[in-house]
């Protein structure tokens, strides 16, 4: 069961470690902490993305800083003073002596449900925009809820998903800067994270079908 639910959220991160340590929080005895890892974009630009990573699976007093890694993991949400955090939780972690340009640096695939109306949408330059919000089943009655932008045909496709339908999900984590109006005199500077959508499909709930 569980291994089942694990491969509904897969994630491969591969980039430089740019921060240090700070800590998160502690379940059971066992100490989690963040980092950020930079991932290159095919257009030369980068995406800086947080990663949680216990402290039985690197040596968190330690500076990592410049050092290149491979992650794979899952994309998980928390919930912190009223706001939805998004990170990659890191199950295995292996160091890397260099990219090659092949490499895939940045891929997730996710397998869940439509949880929210599709936000369809034009830019003034007219490219087809869909939002969707994916709730993916972990372990223990859980759930991430994990914002997914769609570009083109991708998004017109998505524009006549319903919520509750299956989909499943293949892209990249981007991060992407935004300004948050905090009052009328105050402007904050926020990163959201997204799966940047490159393929995407409706699939049949085998459950339902078996019952």
């Amino acid at each position: 069961m569980t291994d089942k639910v694990i491969e509904n959220n897969q994630v491969t991160i591969m980039g430089e470690i740019v921060s240090g340590f700070s800590y998160s929080h502690e379940i059971f005895g066992e100490g989690f902490y963040m980092m950020d890892v930079k991932c290159k974009r095919l257009s030369e630009s980068y995406d800086t993305i947080p990663i949680m990573v216990s402290e039985r699976l690197l040596d968190v007093s330690a500076d990592y800083t410049g050092e290149l890694i491979c992650v794979n993991g899952q994309f998980r949400h928390e919930e912190r003073k009223n706001r939805l955090v998004l990170s990659v939780f890191a199950r295995e972690i292996s160091f890397v002596d260099e990219m090659e340009e092949s490499s895939k640096t940045n891929q997730i695939f996710l397998d869940g449900y439509i949880c929210k109306e599709p936000i369809y949408r034009k830019t003034p330059l007219g490219r087809e925009i869909a939002d969707l919000l994916l709730a993916v089943n972990r372990p223990y009655g859980k759930s991430d809820y994990i914002p997914c932008i769609c570009w083109g045909r991708n998004a017109r496709y998505a524009n006549h998903f319903r919520v509750g339908e299956r989909c499943a999900v293949w892209g990249r984590i981007q991060s992407r800067e935004y300004m948050k109006k905090l009052d009328e005199e105050n402007v904050e500077r926020r990163v959201a994270f997204e799966v940047s959508v490159s393929k995407l499909e409706l699939t049949e709930d085998t459950e339902e079908q078996q019952g």
